[in-house]
């Protein structure tokens, strides 16, 4: 069974960046597509961005679309989020995890990682 395992949160200012890690054990890494969410103080987990097995195909949520990247190295069995000009409404745990059914909603998804906070001070 795949564990997933996120990293590289932190505190930041409003316009800086982050990049996040998710790792993965496991095998057969490349046949995932792994999708990234939030979950504010207060706030339902919403979805952020997805990334299919390949690393072909990738959907952005409106919020972060041209601030944020999602990329992945299937021989490093990890997927990467580039956060960019990052907004204090971007801070939240963030969370990976594997995606099993068709839409972007949390029950098609499986396999959470624990997160990782990220804060930006404004």
């Amino acid at each position: 069974q795949v564990q997933l395992v996120e990293s590289g949160g932190g505190l930041v200012q409003a316009g800086g960046s982050l990049r996040l890690s998710c790792a993965a054990s496991g095998r057969s890494f490349s046949r995932y597509g792994i999708g990234w969410f939030r979950q504010a103080p207060g706030k339902e987990r919403e979805f952020v961005v997805y990334i299919s097995g390949n690393g072909i195909v990738s959907n952005y949520a409106d919020s972060v679309k041209g601030r944020f990247t999602i990329s992945r190295d299937n021989a490093k069995n990890t997927v990467y989020l580039q956060m960019n000009s990052l907004k204090p409404d971007d801070t939240a745990v963030y969370f990976c995890a594997i995606r099993r059914g068709g839409s972007w909603s949390l029950r098609d998804f499986d396999s959470w990682g624990q997160g990782t906070q990220v804060t930006v001070s404004s």
